[in-house]
């Protein structure tokens, strides 16, 4: 994955993506095997649940105030764990952005603290996209997880408002202020890309 965080657990640096249709819900497990190269296998399993805890597709984005550089007086360190920060994605809040009507991408990941390693590499996913589609008035936001940034003080209000249990999670919010599509846990670059080109181009 692109970027300068560390790789996620058990050093993986990349992702392979495959896109499936389940239309039940309940668990499934994957057994993943390259077509060439080297004979490795991967396994994994996905829960498939009746309803979504998260804002749905479709719905609207809450207006939730999440900080800026401007609302922190330019106090980096209060708005993001990645190093070197992000700024980029510091810039705008979803609020301000959903009055505007522009498209954006969201994104709450902590890099730093992070349980599976995959948050920084995400961001930088985010941070890569970003630089592709930014000059066409898509606007790209990073939100922190934990309130003050300190796990111990558990997840923040802007995770509450969207109903998020876990991260990373990453939406596309389309002008009309829906949910485009959204992503939980580790995106490529070329998925999201096409995500953006497909829902907010």
């Amino acid at each position: 994955m692109p970027g300068v965080s560390p790789p996620a657990e058990g050093d993986v640096t990349s992702i392979y993506v495959v896109d499936l249709t389940v239309s039940r819900p309940g668990e499934y497990w994957l057994v993943a095997e390259p077509v060439a190269g080297r004979p490795v296998q991967a396994i994994g399993s996905i829960q498939v649940k009746p309803r979504t805890a998260s804002v749905a597709v479709g719905a609207k984005a809450p207006r939730s105030r999440t900080p800026t550089l401007a609302s922190t007086q330019g106090d980096v360190a209060a708005l993001t764990t990645a190093s070197p920060p992000d700024r980029a994605l510091l810039r705008h809040s979803v609020a301000d952005s959903l009055a505007a009507h522009v498209p954006f991408v969201l994104t709450f990941a902590t890099p730093r603290y992070c349980t599976s390693r995959t948050c920084g590499p995400v961001v930088d996913v985010v941070e890569r996209v970003r630089r592709r589609f930014e000059r066409r008035g898509i606007r790209f936001i990073h939100v922190e997880v934990f309130r003050d940034n300190n796990p111990s003080l558990g997840y923040n209000r802007w995770m509450k408002e969207w109903h998020l249990q876990t991260e990373p999670w990453v939406f596309l919010v389309r002008r009309s202020g829906t949910i485009a599509a959204k992503f939980e846990g580790s995106v490529s670059v070329a998925e999201l890309t096409a995500a953006v080109r497909r829902y907010l181009s």
